[in-house]
């Protein structure tokens, strides 16, 4: 059974519109959602919240969920963009069927709507500059200015219209206006632009066009074309409404609804593509799918899965009003799916080696190790012991403080799923640092306890030195250090806040032998350290490379019970 959708089911005033619209029969009963990306960026986590909702509101009401491109500006848009959100959507698990389309599929039914605005009027064509028609346009307390081109006739409007589109005039040298109100209190509806000259290559319809549509007036097309019944925006676009309902009351066509709620904002992150951009061209990050990014394709390639950012954006809900979410929960939900489906491994990051004394020179000896305590039917695997070990270089001070249970001169601890251990001597280089330990073993205590009943306090990883394999670990982490980057009161740039510890790599890594086979995107948990993903880079680099998706520590899980008690 799929539960995907069983978080999205709580009520929300989203629904609470589509259910009043269902019980009196508006739009025949019908519900059709879309999700309609611009292809002018990868999709970050901000977009994960708006695909969810629409493909879970489309399903939980047996309705129908479109893919659309709002490709109308050729200058910043691409195929690489296209398909990286095809492959997205289609990862977070959701299905659009038959129903891709782009606004490019409609620029010759656009067009025809635009002649029949300026035949009735409701349209003309404009010589003002680009800076003209922004003085022309007032501010929010002083009205705008009628356009000099404001009251040409109909048929001076279509033909200069053709031209414009025969390729006749130069970028910016016309454009096509809606007639409306240039005294009006919302600025959008003070004659706004229809269609600018551009002589570029678009994606999809190549050099056919030299004018493009402004998104105010393809948005509201596309879905009366497309027959949606409820189009679901972020609030930004609440002012944009009225101008939408009138192009398609003076068109007199089917009409959608529009339903505007808050935008997923997330801290310590930026989720502007502009911004994510110039990360990207200035060299800050490798690429859009650093997984340090908040794109969809960074989250994936860190480790991040589909059902987490699912559970994050349902849980975060639907709001009227725009707010920031917590990282910390984003990375709750991130542990939480891990957990309970990663297997589990032992690997050591930053080695220190150990002989143990009393131990068969050439013997190796396979010992049983739990795959996953969360999930039965993940099984056992064998990992092998052998004289000479790694452990991690943090489980052993010469002279530990009070409270340290782990490995010290004359002490005993417990070597996960092997066997007690006793450090005898530590032996160090010319410079007095620690480059070895020799300790003996009780073979009585194979798979970690003592025949006697005796206790040890604590428990630490391993790997043996002759069977391990060795491995790059990337170690990430925030990519910003300020929880709100883009909105720094004393004004700095955003990049000014850019963590220099986003990134630490380490390259003398050793991880057991069953994780030989491995390939990208596999996950697992290493024991005692974190969440760990198979990075792409392994199929091309030669050597495997994991990605730490999170560590172990749960913010938010201490937050929520701190918060019962």
């Amino acid at each position: 059974m799929d539960n995907r959708n069983t978080e999205i089911k709580r009520s929300n005033f989203i629904k609470d519109i589509i259910d009043d619209d269902l019980k009196t029969g508006k739009y025949g009963g019908r519900v059709h959602t879309r999700f309609p990306p611009e292809p002018n960026g990868f999709l970050h986590v901000g977009h994960a919240m708006s695909i969810t909702l629409n493909f879970s509101l489309a399903e939980e009401y047996g309705g129908k969920c479109n893919l659309r491109f709002d490709d109308t500006n050729p200058t910043k848009e691409e195929d690489l963009y296209v398909q990286s959100i095809i492959d997205n959507v289609k990862w977070l698990g959701f299905d659009w069927e038959d129903r891709l389309f782009f606004a490019s599929d409609y620029f010759e039914q656009f067009y025809e709507y635009a002649v029949q605005l300026i035949k009735k009027g409701k349209a003309y064509v404009c010589d003002l500059t680009a800076d003209e028609i922004r003085e022309y346009r007032g501010t929010l307390t002083k009205p705008g200015i009628n356009s000099p081109y404001r009251e040409r006739s109909a048929d001076e409007n279509l033909d200069l219209f053709e031209r414009m589109k025969n390729g006749e005039f130069s970028d910016g040298a016309r454009t096509l206006r809606a007639r409306i109100d240039m005294s009006s209190s919302n600025l959008n509806m003070r004659d706004p632009i229809m269609y600018r000259i551009l002589h570029a290559t678009h994606h999809n319809t190549g050099d056919k066009w030299c004018i493009y549509p402004l998104y105010d007036w393809a948005h509201g097309l596309e879905d009366s074309i497309e027959g949606i019944t409820h189009s679901i925006c972020t609030l930004e676009f609440e002012d944009h409404r009225p101008l939408y309902d009138w192009f398609l009351d003076e068109l007199d066509i089917y009409h959608p609804q529009q339903i505007e709620f808050a935008r997923l904002n997330l801290n310590y992150t930026i989720t502007s593509k502009r911004k994510l951009l110039e990360l990207v061209n200035g060299g800050h990050v490798s690429g859009w799918d650093d997984p340090r990014m908040p794109t969809l394709s960074g989250m994936r390639r860190r480790g991040y899965t589909p059902n987490a950012i699912r559970k994050f954006s349902t849980a975060v809900g639907v709001a009227k009003r725009n707010k920031i979410a917590e990282i910390d929960l984003l990375e709750y939900y991130v542990r939480e799916d891990l957990n309970k489906n990663a297997e589990r491994r032992m690997a050591v990051l930053d080695p220190l080696k150990v002989i143990i004394t009393n131990y068969p020179d050439d013997k190796v000896e396979d010992l049983e190790a739990i795959n996953n305590p969360e999930d039965e039917t993940a099984g056992k695997r064998k990992i092998p012991f052998t004289k000479e070990l790694f452990i991690e270089r943090s489980d052993f001070i010469d002279d530990p403080p009070k409270k340290f249970f782990r490995l010290a001169p004359g002490r005993e601890v417990r070597l996960r799923y092997a066997y007690f251990i006793t450090c005898n001597d530590v032996i160090k280089n010319d410079k007095g640092e620690i480059i070895e330990l020799h300790c003996t073993y009780d073979p009585l205590t194979r798979g970690g306890s003592a025949p006697d009943g005796r206790k040890v306090r604590g428990t630490i990883h391993w790997v043996s030195a002759k069977e391990s394999i060795k491995a790059e670990v990337r170690l990430y982490d925030r990519l910003f250090s300020h929880p709100n980057p883009a909105g720094d009161k004393d004004g700095r740039d955003f990049k000014e806040f850019l963590n220099p510890e986003s990134l630490i790599i380490k390259r003398n890594c050793y991880i057991e032998p069953s994780l030989k086979d491995v390939n990208p995107e596999d996950k697992f948990q290493f024991e005692r350290i974190g969440y760990f993903c198979v990075d792409i880079d392994s199929s091309t680099s030669g050597n495997l490379i994991f990605n730490r998706t999170a560590t172990l520590r749960d913010t938010w899980a201490k937050i929520k019970n701190s918060s019962k008690s």
